[in-house]
């Protein structure tokens, strides 16, 4: 039996609402990190640039205001898989605070993506100095590891079909408090299926099937309707 996908575990891109008083409950974290106050540097990325490659050290954070970035992982022989699309809002390379010396992935932009670049040093110091930017990372990697955790349960439970269905809605950010992202940035099959651990021809026939059942609509951009929702929640 395939295992139940809350829709709780459908989150994605952009920073999760956190369970902090309601005093914090507005703090702007991109706002903070744009201030005078805090040294960072504004990058750019096209599409197909590296942000940082596994096996580098790690020596900052970065902040996604636009674009989307992909996470990959090699191994000794040479096979690349998905392990994570990333978006506004979302942290990367938050391992070098935890004393992380070398990447463990490769980050590489999808998308034309702004990125907030603080050195590790400097991210460490205003965790400690201002707690509601605290509050706000905390909370972001508690939802950050329920994400994962799902992730892995998604890959040993379910099936193909299922595993493509939700990885689309978690692009299109259902599940979260905010009105979804219904227009899909353009991520290849290729890339899907790297995501879900399958081919290419099965992403492409789930796909066909999905938009002649009107879950997905496709005229030059991908939609992703909500009755998509079905596939995941169905056993």
């Amino acid at each position: 039996m395939g295992a139940r996908v809350d829709s709780r575990m459908l989150n994605y891109g952009r920073s999760p609402p956190s369970p902090m008083p309601a005093k914090n409950a507005s703090f702007d974290v991109e706002a903070f990190l744009s201030s005078c106050g805090v040294a960072r540097t504004i990058q750019t990325y096209g599409v197909g640039a590296v942000l940082f490659t596994q096996g580098g050290p790690s020596e900052s954070v970065f902040y996604l205001q636009l674009g989307g970035v992909k996470l990959t992982v090699l191994s000794r022989t040479g096979r690349e898989a998905v392990v994570a699309m990333l978006g506004p809002g979302d942290f990367v390379g938050e391992g070098a605070l935890a004393g992380q010396p070398l990447r463990i992935v490769t980050a590489t932009a999808v998308l034309e993506t702004t990125a907030l670049v603080v050195e590790t040093k400097e991210m460490t110091r205003v965790l400690h100095e201002e707690h509601a930017l605290a509050d706000r990372f905390i909370a972001y990697m508690l939802v950050r590891n329920m994400r994962v955790e799902a992730d892995l349960v998604d890959q040993l439970f379910n099936r193909s079909e299922k595993r493509l269905a939700r990885a689309l809605l978690l692009i299109a950010r259902y599940g979260k408090h905010d009105e979804p992202n219904r227009v899909l940035p353009r991520i290849s099959q290729e890339v899907l299926a790297e995501m879900i651990g399958t081919t290419r021809s099965r992403v492409n026939f789930f796909m066909n099937k999905f938009r002649k059942l009107g879950f997905i609509e496709y005229n030059g951009v991908l939609k992703v309707n909500q009755s998509l929702l079905s596939v995941v929640l169905h056993d």
